[in-house]
């Protein structure tokens, strides 16, 4: 018989005043793995709530998404008594992260040193767009203007044309590093039983991203080369026509380039010195690109994949979005769920995607209403019935609309 528990991280309390993607996708994950996230919102909401929301109700995809998990309460922080709710709650709070900008978050009251004073026992995650050290810890953020600054859209575009990648993949890396340390920094409190600051700037951790295979011959100093990976650079790694559709191929290796050769006919290209090790196919990519570019419209994709397949050569099909949903690894996988969402009817969403073999984390709740947990999230802090009432008519808690 499984014994089911809450998940690895069951008991951690988390206070969350991030928005956007970057912080509410880490929070996500922390949720997911079993932790309890209290989403503190202002009164307007986290304003992804709004994108692509169709009803006009603040609950968009993207925020269903995100935000799954999490209980929220819409605080005014400019108001004392806003902020003293805070204050109540970090009182309560093993993990407290927040994407807010240095200045502003000394304005609200929320830097290390005041979180710090009313418990010294908290992790704090600071997600920033810059870190402090430098000159840019002031500007604002958002995934694209990363992209630029880190040279990822330079890596992504043609030489001429610098390009973003279409997904937040900034925001989404870094929530990731965020999720890492935060995780590292709860472990070492069970050994020290003290909480810490963490700092978690997006420019420094996505060049630090970026740099892992394209900083090149810039890796010594002097350099010895060109920056850049000339595999991921040449303009014919993209997905290939076949006879009746496009397939992705990846032949990385002795092996599998010497199974490529003779599967096209070409079985002496393995003895040419200029194909024989990783180190000169990467000089010569861009003709090896070429060559998997013309053989691969002899066939249609199917063929393709089954010989692919037989010579153990990575090969799939290229996948829209909604393909994803009826792939027949992900529908035995079971990755995706249908949730009923109090308001929003029935959902699919994708679960977890890691496993744990001592816990199993429960199914998150479904992504709240702006505000809809504050009286109940109050009353757990103390609060009585007729205070949670006066926060109210003061405009420092705000009641979800009914």
């Amino acid at each position: 018989m499984t014994t089911h528990h809450a998940g690895p991280l069951a008991g951690i309390r988390v206070v969350d005043l991030t928005s956007t993607f970057m912080g509410p996708y880490c929070t996500l994950l922390l949720a997911q793995m079993g932790a309890e996230v209290i989403k503190v919102e202002p009164p307007t909401g986290d304003v992804v709530r709004y994108i692509g929301d169709d009803r006009g109700v603040g609950m968009g995809p993207v925020f269903l998404n995100a935000n799954r998990g999490k209980r929220s309460v819409a605080l005014d922080l400019k108001t004392p008594a806003g902020r003293g709710v805070l204050q109540r709650l970090v009182t309560t709070a093993d993990v407290f992260v927040h994407n807010v900008r240095p200045e502003a978050a000394r304005r609200l009251g929320i830097g290390y040193a005041e979180v710090a004073a009313v418990n010294a026992a908290t992790v704090y995650c600071a997600l920033r767009g810059y870190g402090r050290e430098g000159p840019y810890r002031d500007r604002a953020a958002y995934d694209d203007v990363i992209q630029a600054s880190c040279g990822l859209a330079a890596v992504q575009g043609a030489a001429d044309e610098p390009a973003y990648v279409r997904t937040p993949v900034a925001d989404k890396a870094v929530g990731l590093l965020a999720l890492s340390a935060i995780n590292a920094a709860l472990f070492a409190r069970e050994r020290t039983g003290r909480g810490q600051e963490i700092e978690v700037p997006m420019l420094e951790s996505m060049v630090t991203f970026t740099l892992l295979d394209q900083q090149g011959g810039y890796v010594f100093d002097p350099p010895r080369g060109a920056a850049g990976y000339a595999r991921t650079a040449s303009p014919f790694r993209k997905p290939y026509r076949t006879a009746d559709g496009y397939l992705s191929v990846m032949v990385y290796t002795d092996t599998q380039w010497r199974t490529f050769f003779a599967l096209v006919g070409r079985p002496d290209m393995a003895a040419d010195p200029r194909y024989r090790t990783i180190t000169e196919r990467t000089q010569h990519i861009d003709e090896l690109y070429q060559l998997v570019e013309k053989e691969l419209l002899a066939r249609p994709s199917a063929e393709w994949l089954a010989a692919l397949s037989r010579a153990e050569i990575p090969a799939a099909p290229i996948h829209s979005v909604p393909d994803l949903f009826t792939d027949d690894h992900l529908v035995a996988a079971g990755l995706f769920e249908r949730v009923e969402h109090p308001s929003e009817g029935p959902l699919r969403l994708a679960r977890f995607p890691v496993s744990f073999g001592g816990s199993h984390p429960d199914r998150p709740r479904p992504a709240p209403r702006l505000g809809e947990h504050g009286a109940e999230v109050l009353a757990e802090l103390g609060y009585g019935p007729e205070d949670i009432d006066g926060l109210v008519a003061a405009g420092a808690v705000i009641e979800e609309e009914t």
